[in-house]
């Protein structure tokens, strides 16, 4: 399954903090419906993400009943990209079916 979004770069300052980009409700629930063929636990969904010119591994984290996507800090930098900035980004879910 492939999903083009976009949205705003956010930071969560937590214990660990890190730069996300949130899935809109409508693409959270078409990714919801193959969590089962993808899931390594925890809600967690493994994808491939390119951002630009820069793709990379990772996974979606569940959030209030979407999921987000963790913007690596190398990619951040790769693509010059900054809090706050609008971006668009291509998921691609690898399920258990790949």
């Amino acid at each position: 399954m492939i999903v083009e979004i976009s949205g705003k770069i956010w930071f969560w300052k937590g214990p660990a903090p890190w730069c996300f980009i949130k899935v809109p409700a409508k693409e959270s629930r078409e990714i919801k419906a193959i969590e089962k063929l993808a899931t390594y636990g925890w809600g967690m969904i493994p994808v491939e993400v390119k951002i630009g010119k820069t793709k990379y591994k990772t996974a979606l984290w569940p959030k209030d009943g979407a999921y987000i996507v963790p913007v690596k800090a190398s990619v951040r930098k790769a693509e010059s990209l900054k809090e706050g900035v609008k971006i668009s980004a291509r998921l691609e879910v690898i399920t258990s079916l790949q």
